[in-house]
């Protein structure tokens, strides 16, 4: 069973005791096997984050140790690596405080990192310790509350994990709930897919679920999309080392009547391998987030393939990640000498293998067909990414990618310049992906000396012929009159009258157009992490993430943010209830400067979402999306909860 602590209101151990036994380690003889790897978890009611805190940087900057911890108010999570005598003397000085009773601590030895690259990426080259919102972050929508621990399912043993699977339908012990015949016994690995590519438990007659997800806050999507088998079974949860159990098995007990029986593997694959050293009913290599990259057992029979020629190949230190989703993937080193599309298996589900990344040779790079291809739609103005999503990719961490909706009568390349400076103050963490709204306008002019009949319906223009064209830019909408009709051809039509401030609220057709043509959107470029609409954009982004949630689709995003939005009469926006999706509001003021879009109107617009997840940023500037503090710092406090 988890443990459940008993916490006093203050620590057990002073700062300064701990500290006593932090005495620098003398230098040893360097030895290849004097180094290691060292991996704990713990949930706990932490009383004073700040005091531990303290005692993790003093004790592991002394002990000259690297890597990455995590505290958080419920418990901490560490993975650091040094010399085995100092990690050692990490546990004694962990240990001595009675927050970490029975806490497990994976200690192995292993060579010292030797490939830079791997070990930069991996956070080995530093000391990160950070205070965080969460552990483990379950959830793609920061403002959801996570399950409690405390529900989280029944621990097994690796030897009583290895039994359930041998015996597969005979009671674990007369203590224990029953695990039923092998036909309710479900397997449910909670990694993700780059994970599960090179090792996974397979048991005969036992089923092995992999959700096969691209990060781990995709699992609970995952689990409510197949609610309706898992109900009533016996679920064997496994991870790498334990601590995504925890989160995954108390969201799965969460949902109830039929969930009782949900188990998890203590110490996850590390301590099921050492306990069954060739493999049990584990087959391949355990992937871990550390310089190791993978750990194997004596079976030497390779599980992964590879991407390119399907060969069996599992080595991840060439660190080649998917072009469009940053996915680790696996190519094998015959094939690393050749062009390929680095594409994973996800966003080829949706349709994005696209053609050869370039390639360097003799010291001249050759263009290839996806940056051809990737011209071609940038000179017709179809996607204007700020940066490439097809370029080389290895060691660069992933952006969140956002697809970027413009106004009414504007474009995609005029969107792009009037948010240039905020994609300049996101583009460390953000990439901007820009599209034309598939409904072409006319051009609209007025004659000077037009003379207006009061009903505005009958202008009198004084002859003359329109303006020069050549030089005028396409224009585009999202959403048009219910009678508009698109001709084949640009053509200058005549104002029917003086521009009213209010049209936006008779542009209500032409909704089912924009989204079939975002799912081909979406196919072509995605996957996105989020949508962004402006003014008219954010009408149409904000039906999208409706429809969205009544229903399933091609299309995913995990925010949207609405900036000088509306709410427009659509049944796909007004009549499903709350708007469940992540939201981010950006508007002006009551006494703002925004004179074409009223600040009543965004906030109706907001009050479609709800308000558990919903955040709103009110400006005192115009009809634009504001970049200077304290707006943008608003705007990026929200983006980076989902990094």
């Amino acid at each position: 069973m988890l443990m459940q602590l008993q916490v006093e209101a203050h620590d057990h151990l002073s700062l300064s005791s701990m500290e006593s036994n932090n005495k620098r380690v003398e230098p040893e003889p360097q030895q290849e096997e004097d180094h290691g790897v060292l991996l704990y978890y713990k949930y706990a009611q932490i009383p004073d984050l700040d005091h531990l805190l303290a005692f993790y940087n003093s004790n592991c900057t002394s002990l000259h140790l690297l890597g990455r911890v995590r505290l958080s108010p419920l418990g901490v999570n560490v993975t650091v690596g040094g010399k085995m005598c100092s990690l050692k003397k990490h546990i004694s000085d962990v240990e001595s405080n009675s927050l970490f009773h029975g806490t497990d601590f994976k200690l192995a030895a292993c060579p010292r990192p030797l490939n830079n690259k791997v070990a930069k990426e991996c956070g080995f080259t530093s000391l990160s310790i950070r205070i965080v919102k969460e552990l483990v972050t379950l959830h793609s929508n920061p403002q959801l509350k996570p399950p409690e621990i405390s529900d989280a399912g029944k621990h097994l043993s690796a030897a009583e994990f290895h039994s359930a699977l041998q015996k597969a339908g005979q009671s674990l012990d007369d203590d224990s709930p029953t695990l039923t015949d092998s036909k309710q016994l479900v397997l449910l690995d909670a990694r993700n897919l780059y994970e599960t590519r090179i090792g996974k438990f397979h048991a005969p007659n036992v089923e092995t679920l992999d959700p096969g997800i691209r990060q781990y806050s995709d699992l609970p999507s995952w689990i409510d999309e197949n609610t309706d088998d898992l109900r009533g079974k016996s679920v064997l949860m496994y991870c790498t080392g334990g601590i995504r159990c925890e989160m995954a098995s108390a969201y799965l007990r969460s949902k109830g009547a039929g969930f009782e029986n949900v188990f998890q593997l203590f110490g996850g694959i590390q301590r099921y391998l050492e306990q069954y050293p060739d493999g049990g009913f584990f087959k391949g290599k355990n992937f871990v987030f550390d310089h190791r990259m993978s750990v194997g057992s004596s079976d030497t029979n390779i599980l992964g393939t590879c991407l390119l020629c399907r060969l069996p190949f599992d080595d991840y230190s060439s660190r080649l990640r998917c072009t469009y989703c940053r996915m680790l993937i696996l190519v094998c080193y015959s094939c690393q000498k050749e062009s390929f599309a680095s594409v994973c298996e996800l966003c080829k589900k949706h349709g994005k293998d696209v053609g050869l990344i370039s390639s360097v040779e003799n010291g001249r790079s050759d263009e290839t067909s996806a940056q051809c291809e990737l011209k071609a739609l940038s000179s017709d103005a179809k996607l204007l990414p700020h940066t490439s999503p097809r370029q080389a990719d290895i060691g660069h961490p992933r952006k969140l990618r956002i697809l970027c909706l413009h106004g009414f009568r504007q474009n995609a390349s005029s969107f792009k310049g009037r948010t240039a400076s905020l994609a300049k103050k996101l583009k460390s963490f953000v990439e901007l992906v820009f599209v034309d709204a598939p409904h072409e306008l006319p051009f609209i002019y007025q004659p000077s000396g037009i003379e207006t009949h009061p009903d505005c319906t009958t202008p009198s223009p004084q002859e003359g012929p329109p303006p020069p064209s050549q030089h005028c830019k396409k224009k585009f909408a999202w959403l048009v009159a219910p009678n508009f009709s698109q001709s084949s051809e640009t053509e200058w039509k005549i104002a029917d009258c003086p521009f009213d401030v209010l049209q936006y609220q008779q542009q209500t057709g032409g909704f089912d157009a924009s989204l079939a043509y975002l799912k081909d959107v979406y196919a072509q470029q995605g996957p996105f992490d989020g949508i962004l609409g402006f003014s008219q954009g954010a009408a149409m982004a904000a039906a999208v993430c409706a429809q969205l949630g009544m229903q399933k689709s091609e299309m995913e995003f995990r925010f949207v943010i609405l900036c000088s939005g509306f709410a427009v009469k659509l049944p796909e926006l007004l009549d499903n209830g709350l708007v469940k999706c992540p939201s981010l509001h950006i508007f002006g003021s009551d006494h703002g400067k925004d004179r074409q879009i009223a600040n009543q109107a965004s906030r109706e617009l907001a009050s479609l979402f709800d308000d558990g997840c919903a955040v709103t940023i009110q400006h005192d500037s115009g009809h634009i999306i504001p970049t200077r503090s304290p707006y943008i710092d608003q705007i990026k406090d929200f983006l980076q909860r989902f990094l």
